[in-house]
């Protein structure tokens, strides 16, 4: 990121000496910088949810927990700590799940950003502004949102580790339709072959877009985690592994493994 806006944020002049940011030294801190003062360019909290008390918490997201998406590593920012950021309105929020999903409840400020879209509504966003992505997950669509966004050029980018779920039970600040509910959580579980490990397990609901996504373990197990509004046990669902594809009702999806055998019904 550009060094002396860095610095300039941390308080700190130009004559120190010595390496400061993401990958600097282990006893070093880091505060975010103001992202969303002067010229901004969407996916920042409003102004009037600002507490106005501090400037950002002094933080090292050296010590943050990691993941890696084709060799990016993604870090995970707890949420303690993302609405610390939020409330003093020092990063920008994007929304990596659907539009249902975003119409119905969302992190108020955020901009709508699905994994499956160009970056749009983030691509003129500063390169070296903090931006925290978000999904229900709690953070594989959103990781790979992250992952689009630092193979991009974006320099400071974290995926909220606990998900929105976790921001919702809280009663942060929301914005939709229907804030008040939450669609309730509904588990998939599956196996795939071993050969998939590494790879991305999928659940669709076409008729409204609704998606969901899960990593593919060492063993090829997966699971799926839904909150999909407006469906029940009869609602179709397709679930997409890179060896095969199932399409059967929710309720049926949920009682038992899915295996590749169910495609081949």
């Amino acid at each position: 990121m550009n060094r002396r806006r860095y610095l300039a944020a941390l308080g700190i002049t130009t004559g120190l000496t010595g390496c400061l940011g993401l990958g600097g030294n282990s006893g070093s801190t880091i505060r975010a910088s103001a992202a969303c003062t002067g010229n901004e360019t969407g996916g920042c909290p409003p102004a009037d949810v600002a507490d106005g008390s501090a400037p950002p918490s002094t933080v090292d997201p050296s010590s943050f927990d990691t993941l890696d998406r084709n060799g990016t590593t993604i870090s995970l920012v707890p949420i303690d700590v993302a609405y610390d950021w939020y409330t003093a309105r020092a990063a920008r929020f994007a929304d990596a799940r659907g539009q249902l999903s975003y119409q119905r409840s969302h992190v108020r400020g955020a901009v709508l950003s699905s994994v499956e879209t160009p970056l749009g509504t983030v691509e003129n966003w500063p390169t070296d502004d903090f931006i925290v992505t978000y999904c229900g997950c709690p953070h594989h669509l959103s990781s790979m949102r992250a992952e689009t966004l630092i193979d991009a050029g974006y320099e400071n980018v974290f995926a909220l580790d606990e998900g929105f779920g976790e921001w919702h039970e809280r009663e942060y600040p929301m914005n939709g339709q229907q804030v008040a509910t939450r669609p309730p959580k509904r588990l998939i579980r599956g196996e795939t072959a071993p050969a998939d490990a590494g790879g991305d397990a999928w659940a669709w609901h076409d008729p409204t877009g609704q998606r969901e996504a899960a990593p593919i373990a060492a063993d090829g197990s997966y699971e799926l985690q839904l909150h999909f509004s407006d469906v029940t046990d009869d609602s179709s669902i397709r679930v997409e592994t890179p060896s095969y594809t199932v399409e059967q009702p929710l309720g049926d999806l949920t009682s038992d493994r899915v295996t590749p055998a169910d495609a081949r019904r």
